[in-house]
């Protein structure tokens, strides 16, 4: 999804001016920030982030309340992207990416020490932002636990002969527990928090399945995901085949082996596509339950589908 296109969505959905106040939170913490780490945060958050996340946050709370969404939901979502970040950089440093949306990552610019010192520096300001909110401070505390698990869990298991089954467990930890994460923060409850985790797995899903769209030769997205052997959406419908299964596992894949699986992954996408709107009907479902007045979640579902698609 490019800067324009969710540019697009968030004045769509109408929430500019909530955007707008969650940078100026962004742009206030870094300029209060160590002089030492300016730099290095400058670098991290000055290239716009898609702002999802807190896009989630602002469309659970205006499904609850029609009122002006208040500064503390606002700093939730601030701090949200914070943690967000975390675990970009290091996801960046463990794929070992040069670049993230045509930019050099933060460890490839300032090296792996300073990257891994920033990414805890962030967290812990996160805390502070959250010292007066234990409501937050027990979300964000249960994110990073659960992030944290989700990671070494997706490690451990690489190379696995798995299946779906195992793909959604791993995604739900992940991206589904940021999404539930939005949701909590936005209504103070647990009513949305089903709705957020479904919509957290169909975006990973999206993402895993865009990725191998976007594969040419192994030169696109998603070549470090099928390099290290991560289950994601695709390769675990890929590997039912037990001949692409064996390939998927075997600990040192030649090139020819890598590209007979991302073959296997793009005859499967007719089916990752399905699970995909299956767990899109699921979201909209819980949108009806459990809000009064659910337009814009099923919007905010449309445009998470649609991450597949472009």
């Amino acid at each position: 999804m490019s800067d324009t296109t969710t540019a697009d969505i968030i004045a769509e959905l109408g929430f500019n001016d909530e955007i707008d106040r969650l940078r100026a939170v962004i742009d206030r913490w870094i300029a209060g920030a160590s002089r030492e780490m300016q730099p290095l945060l400058d670098w991290q958050f000055v290239a716009r982030s898609k702002y999802f996340r807190p896009l989630t946050i602002f469309s659970c709370h205006r499904a609850i309340s029609k009122d002006r969404i208040p500064d503390a939901i606002i700093r939730s979502a601030a701090v949200l992207e914070m943690m967000h970040n975390v675990s970009l950089i290091i996801d960046d440093i463990l794929d070992e990416s040069d670049e993230r949306r045509g930019k050099a990552t933060l460890h490839k610019k300032f090296g792996l020490l300073p990257a891994l010192m920033a990414s805890g520096y962030i967290a812990a300001d996160g805390y502070t932002l959250s010292a007066d909110d234990p409501y937050d401070v027990r979300l964000f505390s249960d994110l990073l636990k659960r992030l944290g698990v989700a990671e070494c869990a997706q490690w451990r298991l690489r190379r696995q002969p798995l299946g779906l089954e195992d793909w959604q467990e791993i995604a739900s930890e992940d991206t589904g527990s940021m999404f539930e994460t939005c949701a909590c923060l936005a209504t103070r409850d647990e009513r949305l928090r089903k709705f957020g985790h479904l919509l957290g797995v169909l975006y990973h899903g999206c993402d895993d399945v865009g990725d191998v769209k976007g594969l040419e030769s192994l030169g696109g997205g998603g070549e470090e995901d099928l390099r290290d052997g991560i289950l994601t959406l695709p390769a675990s419908l890929a590997i039912r085949d037990p001949a692409i299964s064996a390939l998927f596992c075997k600990p040192s894949p030649t090139p020819d082996d890598l590209s007979r699986i991302s073959l296997a992954m793009r005859a499967q996408l007719p089916a990752a596509e399905a699970h995909l709107d299956q767990l899109a009907a699921e979201a909209k479902w819980e949108a009806h339950l459990h809000s009064a007045d659910p337009g814009l979640l099923l919007a905010l579902v449309d445009h998470t589908r649609e991450l597949s698609r472009r």
